[in-house]
């Protein structure tokens, strides 16, 4: 039996295709704003459940000078704008225990990054937030582990939580979807989220930053369909080649509305329900 997870006026786990989605961090608000919108106007079309997510700090950058986000107190406001301004729910990581009362002011979801999802403190500190919890598996572990993670979460004291499978390392610079995890992730009692951009990414690939092969997203976001996620993560960018952090593996913004109709077609197919 999974556990759903309210947010904003859905469920996470709930039967409905749900969409995580946003740039990999806040570079500017207008360009936030515009992205939002956009997505907004997509999964309004064809009736997704939207959760928006960017990173206001990516403290896991592979170089010292890679760009990193606005920060905590500026990205946080341009992310309340776009509650506010554009109407969707938003999520964001948090990276330390003093993140988690400010982020919790504003964040629907917290997420807990895939490297530290070990890290008892802070998955405590995001589960006693009285805010959803999205925890990424790390790519060292193994999909029975998060069992583990998730006790963390319950003995906290809430079982409002998901997890999300984003790829597991695959020798140097490489990462690759098991698809047998989803299921394993599911039968410990929460949504399973897969992340079809990160999945796709390769770490440190490039020398100083990391590589990615964005031309498989749809195919991963297919079979995670097919398999039954509850929901989809992926980032997203006007121009990808532009974008300061993951543009490898973004898609494009133009390609959103295509994919996900394709998307909502295979998950009523999944779910029995017949295309409408």
């Amino acid at each position: 039996m999974v556990n759903k997870v309210r947010v904003a006026d859905f469920w996470v786990g709930g039967g409905e295709l749900v969409m995580i989605a946003g740039p990999c961090v806040i570079e500017t608000a207008g360009l936030t704003l515009e992205i939002a919108h956009a997505l907004k106007e997509c999964s309004q079309k064809l009736s997704l459940p939207l959760i928006f997510k960017a990173s206001y700090d990516k403290a896991n950058r592979t170089a010292i000078e890679s760009y990193r986000g606005p920060g905590l107190s500026a990205g946080l406001n341009i992310l309340a704008r776009v509650k506010e301004e554009v109407g969707l729910p938003v999520l964001s990581d948090v990276h330390q225990v003093s993140e988690v009362g400010p982020a919790a002011e504003v964040l629907d979801v917290l997420q807990i990054p895939a490297f530290l999802c070990r890290q008892t403190d802070l998955v405590v500190a995001a589960a006693q937030s009285g805010k959803p919890v999205n925890i990424k598996k790390g790519q060292f572990m193994a999909p029975w582990n998060m069992k583990q993670v998730l006790q963390k979460v319950l003995t906290a004291g809430t079982r409002q939580v998901f997890i999300t499978e984003r790829g597991t390392m695959f020798g140097y610079n490489n990462l690759v979807v098991d698809f047998r995890s989803l299921p394993l992730m599911r039968s410990l009692g929460s949504p399973v989220v897969l992340d079809v951009t990160h999945s796709v990414q390769l770490p440190g690939g490039q020398g100083s930053t990391s590589g990615g092969q964005r031309e498989f997203i749809p195919y991963l976001a297919r079979a995670g369909v097919a398999v039954g996620v509850d929901a989809l993560f992926m980032e997203v960018y006007p121009e990808p080649e532009r974008a300061k952090c993951d543009g490898p593996n973004s898609l494009p913004l133009r390609d959103i509305l295509a994919l996900w109709r394709t998307l909502k077609a295979l998950h009523q197919v999944a779910q029995g329900q017949g295309i409408t």
